[in-house]
Formats: C-alpha cells, structure tokens, sequence
C-alpha cells in the first residue's frame, strides 16, 4: 500500500484546522476567521464615508455640472461642452491665467531658492537650530487672512515698504496700484508664508545626506557655496522635485492674498486696478459665488485641473530628465575606476 507523504513544511494532520463543506465549497473554521477582519473595516469606514460625501461626490458632481447652466436654484439646463467654448473666448479668464503664472513665477523661484539656502544654513553648526525652525513654520500656520490685513497696510502708499524705500532716497512704488507692484507685493507675501515651509522639507533632506559627503567635499577645498550646487543640489534632487510639484500646485491657486487685498465694499473683488490681481481661483470664486454661474465655476475649475496637471508634468520632467541624464555618466565613471 503506498503512503501519500505531506508537502514540506505542512502541518500533521491532527494539528490542521478543521475543514467544513458547505453550499460556498470548502471552508476553513480558522479561530477569528471574520471577526479579526470586520472591526479594523468598522474604525476606519468613517474616513471613507465622510470621504465619500465631502470629497469624492464634489468632484463627481462638479464634473456633471460643467455640462450644465446652473444659478444654484433653479433647474438646471444642459449645455454640454457650451461652457468650455465660452470659457475659451473669456478675456478676463485669460488675464487671470496670465497673472496667475506671473505672480507664481516671481514667488515660487526665489522662494525655493531661499528656502533651500536657509536648509543649508540651519544644517550648519549654528546654536538655536530649534527656535529657527519654530520661527520659520510659524509664518504657514498664521492667518492668511490676518496676515493679508497687515501686508495691505505695510505696502499702502504711506506705509512701512515706501518708509523704507525713502530713508535710503529711493522713490516710493505703488505697491496696490500699478501692474507690476501688484504682482510684486502679492509675491513676496506667497514667499513670506511658504519659504519656510519648504526650508523644513529641504533640511529633512539634508539630515539624510551622509556626513561624509560634507567632509569630502571640505577636504576637497570647495567652499560652502560649491558644497551646496555640486554636492547638495544633486542629491535633493527628489525633495527638490516634490518642493517643486507642491509648490506648483499651490501657486496656481492663489485666492486668498488677492482677495483680502484688493476687497471693495461690494461682495467680491476686482483683483485691483486694472485687474492687475485677479487669479484664477479669484475669478472662479466670482463668477460663482457673487453671479451664480456655477455651470462655469466648475467648467473653470476643471480647466484649473487640467492646467495644474500640465505643469506638474513639466516640473517632474524638467527636474527629474536631468537625474536620468547624469545617470550613464556616473556609470561610465564607475566603470572606468572598476577597470583600473
């Protein structure tokens, strides 16, 4: 008669759990079996409900109200694409669009350049490391809103900004009503509430650089400013991508600076003279909110989405390309010292 031996590792046959058949087939009766599976489901399907209501249904239904003319009461009539063709010929959309990238070009670029020099600098051997940190996430978890109010009295025409600038003999600008000084005021409060933020992400990644890398490069007679575009630079390369797309995101998003700033008595705001501060968001808040045409809120709002997913695109490409193209050139290098 010929035995029939158990798979390696397999249990004997008495210490197998027993097996019930059924009208599903053949069922474990495995101690806990469901029960070890539904509570953790049960704690967290709140997260997923409210997810549901609040985020996923939003974005769902603002999607299928891009499609339709909407005053926020009455019924609504379907339009189809008739939003988008209108959205295309709107030349105040446009300005918006060319403001926005105007006010994040002049804010995002030297924000993380600062940003990244301020990592290096609390890196260093300096005392009270911890106190400059608080002082730096202090700014992104301040009051926007508070903080517009100041900035709009710090660059009023008789303000603190024109105080400075005419104590060392300069000219006063207009901060609040020229094209340029608009966008430029704007900026520097973006910059004032994210360079801080941003310094926290780099310095997390600085830690993380091997201190030999630093030595080396000491030994090597680079000064600190070869240590940070040759040594630094080239391993930040991700937390330098994801500063970057996070940075993009929010400052394609900018509403509230522009809000508060240029406010009017009147529900809503212009963006300033000549416009020179409407936004995107600014601009779907308005068409929204104060005139009703939620059917092109959303239709903005999705071209808003569209626009964002494209720079992010081009920031990952611009950021993480250079990284693949140095690869074969470290590799060639590492060859070339293996066969010596």
């Amino acid at each position: 008669m010929a035995t029939v031996l158990d798979p390696a590792g397999a249990p004997p046959a008495d210490e197998r759990p027993p097996v019930r058949r059924g009208r599903g087939g053949v069922r474990s009766d495995v101690p806990g079996g469901r029960r070890r599976v539904v509570p953790p489901l049960l704690a967290i399907s709140p997260f997923y409900a409210l997810f549901a209501v609040f985020g996923a249904f939003p974005v769902v239904f603002s999607l299928y109200l891009s499609f339709q003319d909407w005053d926020g009461i009455g019924d609504m009539r379907f339009v189809g694409l008739q939003q988008y063709g209108w959205l295309i010929e709107d030349s105040v959309f446009w300005h918006s669009v060319l403001n926005t990238f105007e006010i994040w070009f002049l804010s995002t670029v030297p924000m993380l350049f600062l940003a990244l020099v301020l990592a290096f600098l609390l890196h260093s051997q300096v005392r009270f490391t911890g106190a400059y940190r608080v002082a730096y996430f202090v700014p992104n978890v301040t009051s926007m809103v508070a903080m517009t109010i100041v900035f709009g009295s710090v660059f009023a025409q008789g303000g603190l900004a024109n105080s400075a600038l005419r104590a060392v003999g300069l000219d006063g600008v207009g901060w609040l009503s020229s094209e340029w000084g608009i966008k430029s005021a704007l900026s520097l409060m973006i910059i004032w509430r994210w360079v801080g933020y941003n310094a926290l992400i780099f310095l997390a990644g600085l830690q993380a650089i091997p201190t030999e890398h630093f030595e080396a490069a000491r030994v090597d007679g680079a000064n600190s400013w070869q240590t940070l575009f040759r040594v630094v630079v080239p391993q930040l390369r991700p937390v330098i991508l994801f500063a970057a797309v996070t940075s993009t995101i929010n400052g394609l998003q900018i509403f509230t600076e522009s809000q508060v700033l240029f406010q009017s008595d009147d529900v809503g705001t212009t963006g300033g003279p000549g416009q020179e501060g409407m936004t995107i968001v600014l601009y779907l808040w308005q068409k929204a909110f104060r005139d009703h045409q939620f059917g092109y809120g959303a239709a903005m709002g999705w071209l808003l989405f569209a626009i964002i997913a494209v720079f992010t695109i081009v920031n990952w490409r611009l950021v993480s390309g250079s990284d693949r193209d140095d690869r074969p050139k470290l590799l060639r290098r590492k060859g070339a010292r293996n066969g010596r």
